[in-house]
C-alpha cells in the first residue's frame, strides 16, 4: 500500500520524504489556505520535493471551467494530479483530463456507485472520505470494502482506491488488510504508525543495559 501525506505544510513534506516512505501528497483549498502561501508557489515546491502523484483541486463547480482549472494545474509539474469533485460534472471533467493524459484523482466520495463511475469516467484515483461517514454513525471502512470488491469484479477498471479522511492508526491498518491502493493520512497519523509503547520500554531498557557496561561504539 502506497502512503501519501495530506497536507500543505512543505516542512512537514520534507521531513517525511526524507525517510523514503512517502509516495505522493494530496492536497485541498483548505490545506493551502492553512499555509498562509500563494497557491501556485505551495504546488511548485511540493511538487519538487515529492516524486509521486500531487494532489490539487480545482475550485469550479462546472466542467468547462474545472477543464481549464486542471489544466493550468497540470502545467505546473508533471506529477500533478488534479482533484474534481465527484459530481456529473466533475465525472465530465475527469473524462477530458484523462484524454490529455493528465493524473484525476475523483474526490469526495461516499458510496460504492459513485466509485464505480468514477472508475468508468477514467479516474487515477477514487478517494472514499471514511471518516466523515464514521461521523455521521457510518462505517466508512465497509465503503473501502465496497470499492475493492466492485473493483475486483472488472479487471477493466484500473482506478486506485486512495483512502481519505483518515483518523486514527485504526483506519491505515483497515484499509490494508482491505487491500486498498493508497491511504493519505495527516503527518501526525502516519509518525503515529511508527510508535509503540513497547518499542519504547525495549529500547529503554536495550540503552540502559548497554550504558552499564561502559563501553562504545
Amino acid at each position: 500500500m502506497q502512503f501519501f501525506v495530506d497536507t500543505a505544510d512543505i516542512d512537514d513534506i520534507r521531513d517525511l520524504a526524507a525517510t523514503g516512505l512517502l509516495d505522493g501528497v494530496t492536497t485541498n483549498p483548505s490545506l493551502v489556505a492553512k499555509s498562509g502561501r500563494d497557491f501556485f508557489d505551495v504546488l511548485k515546491d511540493i511538487c519538487a520535493v515529492v516524486e509521486g502523484p500531487v494532489s490539487a483541486e480545482v475550485t469550479a463547480t462546472d466542467h468547462e471551467t474545472m477543464i481549464a482549472q486542471g489544466r493550468k494545474l497540470a502545467a505546473i509539474a508533471d506529477n500533478i494530479t488534479v482533484k474534481v469533485p465527484l459530481t456529473w460534472e466533475g465525472l465530465k471533467a475527469c473524462r477530458a483530463l484523462r484524454g490529455d493524459g493528465t493524473m484525476v484523482n475523483v474526490t469526495l466520495c461516499f458510496s460504492a456507485t459513485q466509485a464505480l463511475l468514477a472508475a468508468k469516467a477514467g479516474a487515477t484515483f477514487v478517494s472514499p472520505f471514511v471518516g466523515r461517514l464514521d461521523d455521521i454513525g457510518q462505517d466508512g471502512m465497509q465503503l473501502i470494502q465496497d470499492i475493492r470488491t466492485v473493483y475486483d469484479n472488472y479487471a477493466a477498471l484500473d482506478t486506485k482506491v486512495l483512502v481519505a479522511s483518515i483518523r486514527h492508526p485504526t483506519h491505515v491498518l483497515q484499509s490494508a488488510l482491505i487491500g486498498a491502493d493508497v491511504c493519505t493520512v495527516p503527518p501526525d497519523i502516519l509518525r503515529k504508525l511508527a510508535q509503540h509503547p513497547l518499542t519504547d520500554k525495549g529500547l529503554a531498557a536495550f540503552l540502559a543495559d548497554w550504558q552499564s557496561t561502559g563501553q562504545d561504539i
